[in-house]
């Protein structure tokens, strides 16, 4: 073969190889390259859900409804409503009806009044704290500790507790009613005066209360402060702070996201 023969050979495999060169490369930007595009693209625009433009929030209890403790004023209550914003296309209605100091012969008495009835009525979902003023009333119960006297108060606080969930019901029974249990501010003094067995005592009997009713749920929130309470305490040493509250956000926040998507 001559070399110019030779040469023209070569100039033509080569032009060969880097076509194929070039579309091996292009295919492999077209598959892998545009499928890692379209998945950023997904995660910067996620789809939200839809809402009913009337879904309605109902918070009912004690200080903790209140958002008490926490800088921001938000307490568990916004924090979850906050994370239905960013879940939902819609806003939710909110009645925070909380009152600080509340117990639960005077919760009793609330949710007979008129105007709380008719908001109770419109509701889809209530929020309930209450409990922990009938329990520690200010830290005293500890301090005149008394078994029998703790004893009485735990027996007329679950009847008091029968008696909201039943008038709640009797204007609304398709409102899902999430009841937080206490968690226990005193765990420290443990050692001493067994407030742990007391506290879960009172939750166990609550958690059976509410057992009762099938639009209830018991949202427990012992376990979030039992290893390190005073990380999330504010500065009374009793209500939560900040990062508290966004605890107990974070745990009832999906189970109303949960709810919502069973209707």
């Amino acid at each position: 073969m001559s070399k110019s023969k030779v040469l023209v050979t070569t100039i033509i495999s080569a032009v060969v190889g880097l076509f194929f060169l070039f579309c091996l490369g292009w295919t492999i930007f077209d598959h892998y390259g545009k499928k890692t595009s379209d998945m950023r693209s997904t995660e910067a625009t996620p789809i939200k859900k839809d809402l009913a433009n009337d879904f309605t929030v109902v918070a009912l209890g004690d200080s903790l409804t209140r958002g008490t403790g926490d800088e921001s004023g938000k307490g568990y209550v916004g924090l979850v409503l906050e994370d239905l914003e960013n879940e939902y296309n819609h806003k939710p209605i909110i009645h925070n009806l909380g009152i600080n100091g509340q117990v639960s012969e005077e919760l009793v008495q609330q949710v007979k009044q008129k105007e709380v009835r008719r908001q109770i009525k419109a509701a889809d979902v209530i929020l309930l704290t209450i409990g922990g003023n009938d329990l520690f009333q200010k830290g005293q119960t500890l301090i005149d500790y008394d078994s029998q006297v703790i004893s009485e108060s735990q027996k007329k606080y679950m009847e008091n507790l029968n008696d909201i969930f039943k008038n709640i019901n009797q204007v609304n029974d398709k409102a899902t009613i999430f009841l937080l249990g206490l968690y226990n501010p005193f765990i420290e003094l443990d050692d001493d005066l067994d407030t742990n067995r007391i506290v879960r005592d009172w939750n166990n009997d609550t958690a059976e209360v509410v057992a009762h009713y099938k639009n209830a749920i018991f949202v427990p929130t012992f376990d979030l402060f039992q290893l390190s309470v005073n990380d999330y305490l504010y500065t009374d040493n009793f209500h939560p702070n900040k990062k508290g509250y966004r605890l107990i956000a974070d745990r009832v926040a999906p189970l109303i996201k949960w709810e919502d998507e069973k209707r």
